[in-house]
């Protein structure tokens, strides 16, 4: 079955260059040409939310920001739709911003087709493969991490995570008491075939923190190694 990309973009013409490129490749796609229009069709294809949204920064109505913001408030399962934002050329604020605030990915404007079919296939993967590792369920302490579920929990309460945060967080739990470089990460999680933000990591870690940290300003679990990386500690709660 072919997977559902939602597009929200305002700009008539490269929607209907990008969204006639993706259907070449293998996706049906739709398009909303405002932030309003695109959250209401959230689940309007064939009643089921869509595998991916690309949604730009710029919108008619309310910008992308606040788009990504109102999807991950959601309290549906298309709260946990992945979101690759596409952004101004050369704003890394409005990168970090939107990392921030729950997109999985992003790519600058312009950009070259290809280069979203890639960034968009990889996305996918990460949501639809499983870490290999022994067992489903990693516990330490108070933390849980159902890699078959693809939840995490604290004390029973549930964190949000994106789908890129999950994965990131299971790459260094499954190599707790390991130090990672962020490369080495990147490298487990997405491959190396995209050339990635360099501070996208930090952002992330700093979202997985505040999810699964008592305070995420002094951390227990993720712990940086400076000029280094990471390392998932071992201790338990």
């Amino acid at each position: 079955m072919r997977q559902h990309l939602l597009l929200i973009e305002d700009d008539a013409r490269l929607a209907a260059m990008v969204g006639e490129y993706l259907q070449q490749n293998g996706f049906d796609v739709s398009n909303a040409p405002d932030g309003l229009s695109g959250m209401e069709r959230l689940g309007q294809h064939d009643g089921v939310s869509p595998d991916l949204v690309i949604l730009d920064l710029m919108l008619p109505d309310i910008d992308g920001l606040e788009v990504c913001r109102r999807i991950r408030a959601l309290g549906t399962p298309a709260a946990k739709v992945p979101l690759l934002m596409l952004t101004a050329k050369g704003d890394p604020m409005d990168r970090i911003i939107g990392l921030e605030m729950g997109a999985d990915d992003y790519l600058p404007k312009p950009f070259e087709p290809r280069e979203l079919l890639a960034r968009v296939r990889a996305i996918l993967r990460r949501k639809i493969d499983t870490p290999v590792a022994s067992g489903n369920v990693m516990r330490f302490g108070s933390l849980e991490i159902d890699r078959d579920a693809r939840t995490v929990s604290v004390a029973g309460a549930v964190c949000e995570l994106t789908s890129y945060q999950f994965d990131l967080l299971v790459t260094l739990a499954e190599r707790a008491g390991r130090v990672l470089s962020r490369d080495q990460i990147m490298e487990a999680v997405r491959g190396r075939e995209l050339e990635a933000f360099d501070r996208s990591i930090d952002v992330h870690m700093g979202r997985i923190r505040a999810a699964i940290e008592a305070d995420a300003k002094d951390p227990k679990r993720i712990l940086t190694v400076r000029g280094v990386g990471y390392v998932f500690a071992r201790q338990q709660d």
